[in-house]
Protein backbone atom coordinates (compact mmCIF):
# COMPACT_ATOMS: atom_id res chain seq x y z
CA UNK A 1 0.00 0.00 0.00
CA UNK A 2 1.04 3.28 -1.14
CA UNK A 3 0.01 6.88 -0.66
CA UNK A 4 1.22 10.97 -0.71
CA UNK A 5 2.10 12.29 2.98
CA UNK A 6 -0.12 15.83 2.58
CA UNK A 7 2.11 16.95 5.56
CA UNK A 8 5.12 16.64 3.84
CA UNK A 9 5.21 18.18 0.52
CA UNK A 10 7.54 20.51 0.30
CA UNK A 11 11.10 21.07 1.89
CA UNK A 12 11.00 23.13 5.04
CA UNK A 13 12.84 27.10 4.49
CA UNK A 14 14.74 25.84 7.53
CA UNK A 15 16.62 23.49 5.47
CA UNK A 16 18.89 24.16 2.66
CA UNK A 17 21.35 20.99 3.07
CA UNK A 18 21.93 18.73 -0.01
CA UNK A 19 24.50 16.61 2.59
CA UNK A 20 24.20 15.19 5.96
CA UNK A 21 28.02 14.70 6.76
CA UNK A 22 27.88 15.57 10.64
CA UNK A 23 25.68 16.99 13.10
CA UNK A 24 28.54 20.01 14.83
CA UNK A 25 27.54 21.92 11.42
CA UNK A 26 24.01 21.84 11.58
CA UNK A 27 22.29 24.52 13.47
CA UNK A 28 19.58 24.36 16.45
CA UNK A 29 17.19 25.12 14.00
CA UNK A 30 18.19 22.28 11.35
CA UNK A 31 18.13 19.66 13.74
CA UNK A 32 15.16 20.53 15.00
CA UNK A 33 13.48 20.08 11.48
CA UNK A 34 14.42 17.03 10.60
CA UNK A 35 13.88 15.39 14.36
CA UNK A 36 9.66 17.33 13.33
CA UNK A 37 9.78 15.52 9.65
CA UNK A 38 10.73 12.11 11.43
CA UNK A 39 7.84 12.49 13.85
CA UNK A 40 5.98 13.74 11.43
CA UNK A 41 6.92 10.23 9.03
CA UNK A 42 6.22 8.24 11.72
CA UNK A 43 2.76 9.58 12.71
CA UNK A 44 1.63 9.51 8.96
CA UNK A 45 2.48 6.23 7.86
CA UNK A 46 1.77 4.46 11.17
CA UNK A 47 5.31 3.59 12.69
CA UNK A 48 6.36 3.27 8.73
CA UNK A 49 4.83 0.57 8.07
CA UNK A 50 3.47 2.17 4.50
CA UNK A 51 4.91 3.14 1.84
CA UNK A 52 5.24 6.69 0.54
CA UNK A 53 5.71 8.15 -3.14
CA UNK A 54 8.19 11.06 -2.34
CA UNK A 55 10.99 9.34 -4.04
CA UNK A 56 9.63 7.20 -6.64
CA UNK A 57 12.03 8.43 -9.23
CA UNK A 58 14.91 8.29 -7.31
CA UNK A 59 18.03 5.40 -6.46
CA UNK A 60 19.65 5.29 -3.30
CA UNK A 61 23.25 3.80 -3.25
CA UNK A 62 24.03 2.30 -0.06
CA UNK A 63 28.37 2.66 0.15
CA UNK A 64 29.29 0.26 3.08
CA UNK A 65 32.94 0.05 3.82
CA UNK A 66 32.41 -1.27 7.20
CA UNK A 67 29.96 -3.93 8.52
CA UNK A 68 26.59 -2.78 9.81
CA UNK A 69 23.50 -4.50 10.21
CA UNK A 70 21.18 -1.86 11.93
CA UNK A 71 22.34 1.27 9.91
CA UNK A 72 22.63 -0.75 6.64
CA UNK A 73 19.07 -2.35 6.66
CA UNK A 74 17.62 1.14 8.22
CA UNK A 75 18.79 3.21 5.28
CA UNK A 76 17.43 0.75 2.75
CA UNK A 77 13.92 0.33 4.31
CA UNK A 78 13.79 4.11 4.43
CA UNK A 79 14.56 3.90 0.54
CA UNK A 80 12.28 1.84 -0.30
CA UNK A 81 9.60 2.96 2.04
CA UNK A 82 10.34 6.35 -0.05
CA UNK A 83 9.26 4.27 -3.46
CA UNK A 84 13.26 4.66 -4.26
CA UNK A 85 14.99 2.24 -5.87
CA UNK A 86 18.46 1.24 -4.10
CA UNK A 87 22.04 -0.18 -5.02
CA UNK A 88 23.79 -2.08 -2.36
CA UNK A 89 27.71 -1.76 -2.46
CA UNK A 90 29.93 -4.16 -0.32
CA UNK A 91 33.57 -3.59 -0.87
CA UNK A 92 34.31 -7.54 -0.35
CA UNK A 93 35.01 -8.11 -3.90
CA UNK A 94 34.12 -5.14 -5.30
CA UNK A 95 36.56 -3.52 -7.98
CA UNK A 96 38.22 -1.78 -5.03
CA UNK A 97 40.23 -5.33 -4.46
CA UNK A 98 41.46 -4.86 -8.17
CA UNK A 99 43.10 -1.01 -7.62
CA UNK A 100 40.11 1.26 -7.91
CA UNK A 101 40.29 3.60 -6.04
CA UNK A 102 37.27 5.09 -3.19
CA UNK A 103 36.48 8.02 -5.37
CA UNK A 104 36.40 6.05 -8.89
CA UNK A 105 34.45 3.24 -7.69
CA UNK A 106 31.73 6.11 -5.75
CA UNK A 107 31.57 8.01 -9.47
CA UNK A 108 30.89 4.69 -11.31
CA UNK A 109 28.21 4.83 -9.26
CA UNK A 110 27.07 7.75 -9.49
CA UNK A 111 26.88 7.32 -13.18
CA UNK A 112 24.36 4.89 -12.89
CA UNK A 113 21.90 8.12 -12.11
CA UNK A 114 22.01 8.00 -8.45
CA UNK A 115 20.76 10.92 -6.92
CA UNK A 116 21.81 9.86 -2.95
CA UNK A 117 24.68 8.00 -1.81
CA UNK A 118 24.87 6.82 1.94
CA UNK A 119 28.18 6.01 2.58
CA UNK A 120 30.27 4.11 5.97
CA UNK A 121 34.10 4.09 6.09
CA UNK A 122 36.44 3.72 8.84
CA UNK A 123 38.62 6.94 7.71
CA UNK A 124 37.39 9.78 9.29
CA UNK A 125 36.08 12.89 6.96
CA UNK A 126 35.07 9.84 4.26
CA UNK A 127 31.78 11.77 3.46
CA UNK A 128 32.95 15.50 3.48
CA UNK A 129 35.72 13.74 0.60
CA UNK A 130 32.94 12.29 -1.11
CA UNK A 131 30.98 15.17 -0.98
CA UNK A 132 33.67 17.82 -3.17
CA UNK A 133 34.24 14.96 -5.61
CA UNK A 134 30.74 13.46 -6.70
CA UNK A 135 27.56 16.10 -7.79
CA UNK A 136 24.90 13.63 -6.12
CA UNK A 137 24.09 14.29 -2.43
CA UNK A 138 25.93 12.72 0.26
CA UNK A 139 24.60 11.02 3.75
CA UNK A 140 27.45 10.18 6.47
CA UNK A 141 26.18 6.53 8.01
CA UNK A 142 29.78 6.96 10.29
CA UNK A 143 33.32 7.86 9.07
CA UNK A 144 35.50 5.93 11.32
CA UNK A 145 35.60 7.29 15.48
CA UNK A 146 34.12 11.01 13.79
CA UNK A 147 30.48 11.40 13.97
CA UNK A 148 27.34 9.03 12.95
CA UNK A 149 24.64 11.88 13.05
CA UNK A 150 21.29 9.45 11.92
CA UNK A 151 22.49 7.81 15.01
CA UNK A 152 22.77 10.55 16.81
CA UNK A 153 19.22 11.87 15.65
CA UNK A 154 17.84 8.70 16.47
CA UNK A 155 18.77 8.59 20.04
CA UNK A 156 17.38 12.26 20.30
CA UNK A 157 14.07 11.88 18.75
CA UNK A 158 14.01 8.69 21.07
CA UNK A 159 14.31 11.34 24.10
CA UNK A 160 12.52 13.84 22.61
CA UNK A 161 9.56 10.92 22.33
CA UNK A 162 9.86 10.00 26.01
CA UNK A 163 10.52 13.20 27.39
CA UNK A 164 9.61 15.80 25.44
CA UNK A 165 11.80 19.18 25.51
CA UNK A 166 15.19 17.97 25.62
CA UNK A 167 16.15 21.56 27.65
CA UNK A 168 17.67 21.00 31.64
CA UNK A 169 17.59 17.24 30.84
CA UNK A 170 20.85 15.80 32.09
CA UNK A 171 22.34 12.61 29.48
CA UNK A 172 25.21 10.52 30.56
CA UNK A 173 27.05 8.76 27.75
CA UNK A 174 28.83 5.76 29.28
CA UNK A 175 31.53 3.64 28.23
CA UNK A 176 34.26 3.75 24.92
CA UNK A 177 33.82 7.64 24.40
CA UNK A 178 37.14 7.77 22.85
CA UNK A 179 36.22 5.68 19.79
CA UNK A 180 32.40 5.94 19.82
CA UNK A 181 30.73 8.39 16.48
CA UNK A 182 27.95 8.25 18.47
CA UNK A 183 29.05 9.90 20.94
CA UNK A 184 30.31 13.18 19.13
CA UNK A 185 26.79 13.08 17.10
CA UNK A 186 25.11 12.97 20.63
CA UNK A 187 27.30 15.27 22.19
CA UNK A 188 26.65 17.98 19.50
CA UNK A 189 23.39 17.36 18.76
CA UNK A 190 22.21 17.07 23.09
CA UNK A 191 23.94 20.28 23.46
CA UNK A 192 22.55 22.36 21.29
CA UNK A 193 19.02 21.55 22.08
CA UNK A 194 20.07 22.06 25.79
CA UNK A 195 20.76 19.10 27.59
CA UNK A 196 23.69 18.94 29.86
CA UNK A 197 25.68 16.02 28.33
CA UNK A 198 28.29 13.67 31.14
CA UNK A 199 30.28 11.37 29.16
CA UNK A 200 31.68 8.47 31.86
CA UNK A 201 33.67 5.76 31.16
CA UNK A 202 37.32 4.56 32.50
CA UNK A 203 39.54 7.33 32.29
CA UNK A 204 42.02 5.34 29.37
CA UNK A 205 38.62 5.85 27.36
CA UNK A 206 37.59 9.28 28.00
CA UNK A 207 40.11 12.21 28.18
CA UNK A 208 39.55 15.64 30.25
CA UNK A 209 40.00 17.02 26.85
CA UNK A 210 36.23 16.44 26.14
CA UNK A 211 34.92 19.29 28.22
CA UNK A 212 36.69 21.42 25.74
CA UNK A 213 33.37 20.48 24.11
CA UNK A 214 31.56 21.53 27.08
CA UNK A 215 30.44 18.26 28.77
CA UNK A 216 31.03 16.80 32.09
CA UNK A 217 33.61 14.11 32.46
CA UNK A 218 33.20 11.88 35.43
CA UNK A 219 34.91 8.15 36.04
CA UNK A 220 32.37 6.66 38.22
CA UNK A 221 28.94 5.49 36.97
CA UNK A 222 27.38 5.18 40.65
CA UNK A 223 28.46 9.17 41.24
CA UNK A 224 26.21 10.47 38.79
CA UNK A 225 23.86 8.10 38.67
CA UNK A 226 21.61 9.48 40.60
CA UNK A 227 21.58 12.75 38.94
CA UNK A 228 20.92 10.73 35.04
CA UNK A 229 17.30 11.40 33.32
CA UNK A 230 18.72 9.21 30.69
CA UNK A 231 21.60 6.82 30.27
CA UNK A 232 22.96 5.83 26.53
CA UNK A 233 25.53 2.96 26.88
CA UNK A 234 28.14 2.61 24.14
CA UNK A 235 29.67 -0.42 23.36
CA UNK A 236 33.43 -1.30 23.91
CA UNK A 237 34.65 -0.99 20.06
CA UNK A 238 37.70 -3.47 20.97
CA UNK A 239 38.40 -3.21 16.63
CA UNK A 240 39.66 -0.11 17.08
CA UNK A 241 42.04 -0.57 19.78
CA UNK A 242 45.53 -1.41 20.02
CA UNK A 243 46.28 -1.50 23.26
CA UNK A 244 43.41 -3.12 26.06
CA UNK A 245 41.93 0.26 28.04
CA UNK A 246 41.08 -1.95 31.22
CA UNK A 247 42.38 -5.06 32.68
CA UNK A 248 39.51 -7.58 31.70
CA UNK A 249 35.75 -6.67 30.66
CA UNK A 250 34.60 -8.51 33.93
CA UNK A 251 36.15 -5.82 35.65
CA UNK A 252 34.65 -3.32 33.33
CA UNK A 253 31.27 -4.77 33.99
CA UNK A 254 31.92 -4.39 37.77
CA UNK A 255 32.38 -0.56 37.33
CA UNK A 256 29.80 0.84 34.29
CA UNK A 257 27.00 -1.92 33.63
CA UNK A 258 23.82 -1.04 34.10
CA UNK A 259 22.36 -3.95 36.19
CA UNK A 260 19.19 -4.57 38.46
CA UNK A 261 21.40 -2.84 41.83
CA UNK A 262 21.86 0.12 40.21
CA UNK A 263 18.39 0.87 38.70
CA UNK A 264 17.71 0.70 42.10
CA UNK A 265 19.49 3.41 42.95
CA UNK A 266 18.81 5.42 39.65
CA UNK A 267 15.85 7.85 38.83
CA UNK A 268 12.13 6.50 38.59
CA UNK A 269 11.65 7.65 35.14
CA UNK A 270 15.36 7.45 33.88
CA UNK A 271 15.39 5.84 29.93
CA UNK A 272 17.91 3.25 29.22
CA UNK A 273 19.33 3.27 25.96
CA UNK A 274 22.13 1.74 23.44
CA UNK A 275 22.82 2.23 19.86
CA UNK A 276 23.83 -1.62 19.76
CA UNK A 277 24.98 -4.22 19.00
CA UNK A 278 24.72 -4.32 22.54
CA UNK A 279 27.17 -6.65 24.55
CA UNK A 280 25.02 -8.00 26.98
CA UNK A 281 26.55 -8.57 30.55
CA UNK A 282 29.52 -6.14 29.89
CA UNK A 283 27.79 -2.40 29.27
CA UNK A 284 24.20 -3.61 30.24
CA UNK A 285 22.69 -6.98 32.08
CA UNK A 286 19.52 -8.80 30.30
CA UNK A 287 17.27 -8.07 32.72
CA UNK A 288 17.74 -4.07 32.07
CA UNK A 289 18.28 -4.28 28.37
CA UNK A 290 14.80 -6.12 28.26
CA UNK A 291 13.25 -3.71 31.14
CA UNK A 292 10.36 -1.57 31.20
CA UNK A 293 13.01 1.58 31.10
CA UNK A 294 14.64 0.06 27.80
CA UNK A 295 13.79 2.11 25.17
CA UNK A 296 16.17 0.25 22.82
CA UNK A 297 13.87 -0.95 20.45
CA UNK A 298 12.36 2.41 20.24
CA UNK A 299 15.60 3.41 19.19
CA UNK A 300 15.57 1.34 16.20
CA UNK A 301 12.22 1.86 15.02
CA UNK A 302 13.17 5.80 14.99
CA UNK A 303 16.05 4.93 13.09
CA UNK A 304 13.94 4.20 10.09
CA UNK A 305 12.08 7.57 10.38
CA UNK A 306 15.15 9.73 10.89
CA UNK A 307 16.40 8.01 7.56
CA UNK A 308 13.17 8.19 5.63
CA UNK A 309 13.75 12.07 6.93
CA UNK A 310 17.03 12.79 5.89
CA UNK A 311 16.85 10.94 2.68
CA UNK A 312 13.71 13.12 1.45
CA UNK A 313 15.70 16.78 3.18
CA UNK A 314 18.78 16.38 1.40
CA UNK A 315 17.18 14.93 -2.18
CA UNK A 316 14.32 17.87 -1.93
CA UNK A 317 17.13 20.47 -1.17
CA UNK A 318 19.57 19.01 -3.68
CA UNK A 319 16.65 19.17 -6.30
CA UNK A 320 16.06 22.81 -4.91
Amino acid sequence: MSFELDEIDVIPESWTRSHLLDLESLSTEEITTILDTAGRFKEATHGCKQKIDALSDHTVANLFFENSTRTRNSFSLAARRLGADTIEFSSSGSSLSKGETFIDTAKNIEAMNVDVVVVRHATPGTPHLLAQNIECSVISAGDGPHEHPTQGLLDILTIREHRGNLAGLTVALVGDIAHSRTARSNIWGLRKLGAHVIVCGPSTLVSRRWEELGVEVAYNLDDILPRCDVLNLLRIQFERQYTRPFPSVREYALLYAMNGDRMQRAKDDILIMAPGPINRGVEVTPDVADGPHSVILDQVTNGLAVRMAVLWLVAGARER
